[in-house]
């Protein structure tokens, strides 16, 4: 009877350790649990803020590259035809920026002479921005004119003579005058009206017509 009842007690009191540490496991297993739902939580709080910061910065970043919705001083022209036409055309703007124009385009790019109106005409309405400039303007100024035109598939730069200010530039219907080459409203105006709202043929092409640019 002893050796039995020592044997009873002794499976009781390993079971009480079993229980114990079964009790011990399920108390880490909450424990590790509760770590991770609150690192879980962590995590995603740090996401979402991080999201926001970068959703937040973009907005801004966007708004301060996007062109005004007035860029001062540009003057708009009205009832410009379209039709083509033979030979040389008067306009009565300088340069034109719009009207009576050649049957082929002027390839978009860099020109470091002179251009035929007729066929830059023609590239204005096909969403072409025209940056133009004296002859005799500094070098370092047509360089910043070349920067500012690089790499925009629809822009042509090229001297003009007896422009009315140092630069001026213009796309179909519009035209703004500006007496240095780095006013800042030239490059909002390319943003603005490359291919822009005003363009009469959007998406027809500014390659493939007439015209050699250096670049």
């Amino acid at each position: 009877m002893n050796q039995k009842s020592s044997g009873n007690r002794q499976t009781r009191a390993e079971q009480r350790l079993q229980r114990q540490e079964e009790r011990r496991h399920e108390a880490e297993r909450l424990a590790r649990r509760r770590r991770l739902t609150r690192f879980g939580w962590w995590s995603a709080g740090i996401v979402t803020v991080a999201l926001i910061t970068f959703l937040i910065a973009r907005a801004v970043q966007n708004a301060r590259n996007a062109p005004p919705a007035h860029i001062a001083g540009v003057v708009t022209y009205t009832n410009l035809a379209r039709n083509h036409v033979p030979g040389a055309v008067t306009y009565p703007q300088t340069p034109p920026v719009g009207g009576p124009h050649n049957g082929v385009w002027l390839n978009c790019g860099i020109y470091d002479a002179p251009v035929a109106n007729e066929n830059a005409v023609h590239s204005l309405e096909h969403g072409a921005v025209w940056l133009t400039y004296l002859p005799s303007l500094p070098s370092r100024d047509v360089d910043t004119l070349r920067s500012l035109v690089s790499g925009h598939d629809y822009v042509i730069l090229s001297p003009y003579p007896g422009l009315p200010t140092p630069v001026v530039i213009s796309a179909w219907g519009l035209q703004l005058r500006v007496q240095s080459a780095s006013d800042p409203r030239l490059a909002q105006f390319i943003a603005k009206y490359a291919q822009g709202p005003q363009t009469p043929e959007p998406g027809a092409s500014c390659t493939g017509g007439t015209g050699t640019p250096t670049n």
